[in-house]
């Protein structure tokens, strides 16, 4: 998977601190991603890593259908608060299948149907995500060594597909409400994701 050799960057100051911002252009899909690093990633602890995967709902609206918006803020907070580390933005929204679908997604989900159903519906893949994109941006980074934040054990097993070193898997439970209960509890109990709510 290709990448652009001359890489677009600059300093991001965000209410968590002041980022590096550093865009990656898929060639293969037409895509930009985005990695947001903080500070010195060479030393010899795993660096902390958020894959977040593009919700324009949830991360720029507010949506409380799900609890990406939260999982982004919370991933940038940790990292400000360690002093280093990175969130990679992949542009895979609606866990791969766009945001059209996406939306028809959540007009199944308003029927009655559940997160994974609805795709299934659509003649699409539950999760239809690839991270050789994010293997590609963290060999550019020169980051080997992951404390990665995520509920999700396939995405770690992912990762380490495509040669990521996951030396730890921190889970990240945040933004549960009412509204996204039952889309979370999905992913619990058919997508085999680690989500505790005896804090709910």
């Amino acid at each position: 998977m290709s990448i652009d050799e001359v890489p677009s960057e600059a300093r991001l100051p965000t209410m968590h601190g002041e980022f590096n911002i550093r865009v990656f252009h898929e060639s293969e899909t037409g895509f930009d991603h985005v990695a947001l690093s903080l500070g010195d990633m060479t030393g010899p602890d795993p660096v902390l890593m958020r894959v977040h995967s593009e919700c324009l709902t949830g991360d720029a609206f507010g949506s409380l259908r799900c609890d990406c918006g939260p999982q982004l803020d919370a991933a940038l907070k940790a990292i400000s608060q360690k002093g280093w580390g990175v969130v990679l933005y992949l542009r895979q929204e609606g866990r791969g299948i766009g945001l059209h679908a996406k939306i028809q997604a959540y007009h199944l989900q308003d029927q009655g149907a559940d997160t994974l159903d609805a795709n299934l519906m659509l003649g699409l893949p539950a999760d239809a995500r690839n991270y050789r994109i994010a293997s590609t941006m963290l060999d550019a980074l020169g980051v080997k060594d992951v404390c990665l934040l995520s509920n999700n054990p396939d995405k770690a097993k992912q990762l380490e597909k495509y040669g990521i070193n996951v030396v730890e898997r921190m889970p990240l439970v945040v933004g549960v409400a009412s509204g996204n209960r039952d889309y979370l509890q999905t992913k619990v109990d058919r997508m085999g994701h680690d989500i505790d709510f005896s804090g709910d």
